[in-house]
């Protein structure tokens, strides 16, 4: 709900989180083979994020090591899928800290494989297998078949999935190489509270809804959550994050509350803000723009947000995020008809 007649010409989308000033509320969630669907994807939303002084999280099922991206784009969180056993935990993390990173994000909703029915009805499976299909489908595709993974083999060898643990994994192309993502039914809160003491650096959780996963969270020293459905791919009828948000801020004390899944437009942003949230990390719109214009295009996808933020400000009457408040929305209940 707007205000009007208010002075808004000293609108400023700039927010503090974890000591640093960035220049909008959101910033790129984690993405996994972004650098399979447009070439260097990885390398092209870090770097574009890095201009533009927000930040970006480098997803574990990336394509492209940790170290390189870092190195380009000093600023880059990084997002880690846990693996089964806990030396093989502390390898990565020490490899983690010392590429640089100073935010790790722990990802903790994937505990077994989903069904993502998609994905199986078109048989899209990582690593990619050599088959006719395959084949069929670059042939029909050869934009990406050339500009991305000829482009790739070319200029940088055959890619490989390079962070999920502390040394390289299977490459993205192989007749017989399985990821293997079985093994983290055992992990728990003392697996996130051993990383905590080991790690040095901001560590942020993500993949909460329940409050009391908050709770827990805050209490073992997280800097801070993200609320996070997994873009709806996990568990099928969970709550969105937006729904979770008002709960979560009761239990979070200090602790930054995030949130990702779903979230397209300026708007968007501003309605988690004004439920308490303090960033709003993007995923998919930033993939596609990196598939289709590379670094360029990931900068004009983010500067596309930041004019709808601003514009978005203007027309509810504020110069500052610090002013929206859960007041300004309006629950929007669904009418009921009787028989």
């Amino acid at each position: 709900m707007h205000r009007v007649l208010r002075d808004v010409s000293k609108r400023e989308t700039s927010v503090t989180l974890f000591g640093k000033t960035y220049s909008a509320p959101f910033g790129i969630a984690p993405m996994g083979i972004s650098s399979l669907s447009g070439y260097r994807g990885d390398l092209a939303q870090a770097q574009a994020a890095e201009q533009a002084g927000i930040p970006m999280i480098l997803s574990g099922s990336s394509l492209i090591r940790l170290e390189e991206v870092v190195e380009a784009a000093p600023d880059t969180w990084f997002q880690a899928y846990l693996p089964a056993e806990v030396s093989d935990i502390n390898r990565l993390v020490d490899r983690v800290a010392q590429a640089g990173v100073k935010t790790l994000v722990i990802t903790v909703d994937s505990a077994v494989v989903p069904n993502r029915e998609n994905n199986l009805r078109t048989g899209f499976k990582t690593p990619l297998k050599p088959n006719l299909k395959l084949f069929w489908d670059g042939v029909t595709h050869p934009s990406w078949s050339i500009g991305t993974f000829l482009r790739t083999l070319a200029y940088h060898g055959m890619p490989y999935f390079e962070n999920n643990a502390a040394e390289r994994g299977s490459a993205i192309l192989s007749r017989s190489a399985v990821r293997d993502f079985s093994g983290r039914e055992h992990l728990d809160w003392e697996t996130l509270r051993s990383i905590r003491r080991r790690w040095q650096g901001q560590l942020v959780i993500k993949g909460l809804l329940h409050p009391e996963d908050v709770a827990l969270a805050r209490d073992l020293g997280a800097d801070g959550v993200i609320l996070s459905n997994h873009g709806g791919r996990q568990l099928d009828g969970a709550i969105s994050p937006m729904r979770a948000l008002p709960k979560a801020m009761e239990v979070s004390g200090d602790m930054s509350v995030m949130v990702d899944s779903g979230f397209r437009r300026g708007t968007d942003v501003i309605k988690a803000l004004a439920l308490g949230a303090k960033f709003v990390f993007i995923g998919r719109p930033f993939n596609y723009a990196a598939s289709i214009g590379g670094e360029a295009g990931v900068q004009h996808a983010i500067g596309l947000l930041m004019s709808e933020l601003r514009a978005d400000m203007g027309m509810l009457g504020i110069n500052q995020l610090h002013e929206l408040h859960p007041s300004m929305l309006v629950h929007l209940t669904r009418p009921t008809f009787d028989n």
